[in-house]
């Protein structure tokens, strides 16, 4: 497993850094996002799906509607487990079906921490924590699949 550190300071860098990573990511990508309620899970996602193509006014928080699918240059399932408050909610709104489908595009899940059990080991995981009104911490780990990707993004 490999682990980094970015450190942004501003929605915008952390929208840029977002980009990168959605203009790297393959088929069959899994984010997990975990952090606090106004972290920048939401805002993150905006960048990773601008970087895969997808339009930024499409992009926003399915807290209610629990999944967003976008069209972008891989398909993009978006879910916001916010409003879960077991594993057993996850498997009733078809989290396996949707792990499936993610297979031929990327899945990013804020709150993923909800159904961290049914998460597959190969995925990459984003902790969010707040240093600052406008500063965040994100702290990345990964299973083998996305070492070159934190290897390029730890970089920059």
């Amino acid at each position: 497993m490999h682990e980094c550190t970015f450190l942004s300071d501003s929605p915008g860098r952390t929208l840029g850094f977002g980009r990168r990573m959605g203009k790297r990511l393959t088929a069959g990508s899994v984010i997990a996002l975990v952090g606090e309620l106004g972290s920048g899970k939401t805002l993150l996602t905006r960048g990773i799906c601008g970087g895969l193509g997808v339009p930024p006014g499409q992009v926003n928080s399915p807290t209610f509607i629990l999944v967003n699918e976008y069209r972008g240059r891989l398909p993009v399932l978006h879910m916001d487990l916010y409003r879960l408050d077991s594993l057993a909610e996850g498997f009733e709104i078809g989290m396996l079906d949707y792990l499936e489908r993610a297979r031929s595009g990327v899945m990013i899940i804020e709150w993923a921490e909800k159904v961290e059990p049914a998460l597959p080991p190969e995925r990459l995981q984003i902790r969010f924590e707040v240093v600052s009104d406008k500063k965040r911490r994100l702290l990345l780990s990964n299973g083998a699949r996305y070492d070159s990707l934190l290897n390029e993004l730890c970089r920059a």
